[in-house]
C-alpha cells in the first residue's frame, strides 16, 4: 500500500507541472512538460502487481487509503483505465514539448483516465 501510495504522489507531481502550465499558473517550459509527461508514461508503465493486494482496501485498513475494494471486484475496469491511462500518457508524451497547445490537447485524455478510475475505485477526500 505504501508503495502504491508513493507511485500515486509521483503521478500527482508530475501531472501537477503540467497542469500548472496549462492554467497559465506557471509559464510554459518546453523541457520541464517533455520531463513531467516522460515521467509520467513511464510510471503508467511501471509494473504494479505487488501495489494492488487483496486486503489493502479502505474496508481493510480505514482511512490508511482511498482504494475502494470494488477495485479487486470480479468486473473491475481498473486494468482497462490503466490501459487508457497508458495511451494517453505516451501520446502526452510525444507531444509535450511541442508546444502549450500540444501539451493541453494531449493532457484532456490524461486526465480523464485518471478521473474514470479515481470516480469507481478511489474513496472521496
Amino acid at each position: 500500500m505504501k508503495v502504491r501510495q508513493a507511485h500515486m504522489e509521483l503521478n500527482n507531481f508530475n501531472a501537477g507541472v503540467l497542469f500548472a502550465m496549462a492554467k497559465g499558473d506557471v509559464d510554459y517550459d518546453a523541457d520541464a512538460a517533455s520531463a513531467a509527461a516522460s515521467n509520467l508514461a513511464a510510471l503508467a508503465n511501471l509494473s504494479q502487481r505487488g501495489y494492488w493486494a487483496p486486503g489493502t482496501s479502505t474496508d481493510d485498513l480505514g482511512d490508511q487509503t482511498l482504494a475502494l475494494p470494488a477495485i479487486w471486484q470480479e468486473g473491475s475496469k481498473a486494468g482497462e483505465y490503466a490501459g487508457q491511462l497508458r495511451e494517453a500518457t505516451a501520446a502526452l508524451a510525444a507531444v509535450a514539448g511541442d508546444g502549450k497547445e500540444a501539451m493541453m490537447g494531449a493532457l484532456g485524455p490524461v486526465g480523464a483516465a485518471c478521473t474514470a478510475c479515481h470516480k469507481d475505485y478511489r474513496q472521496s477526500n
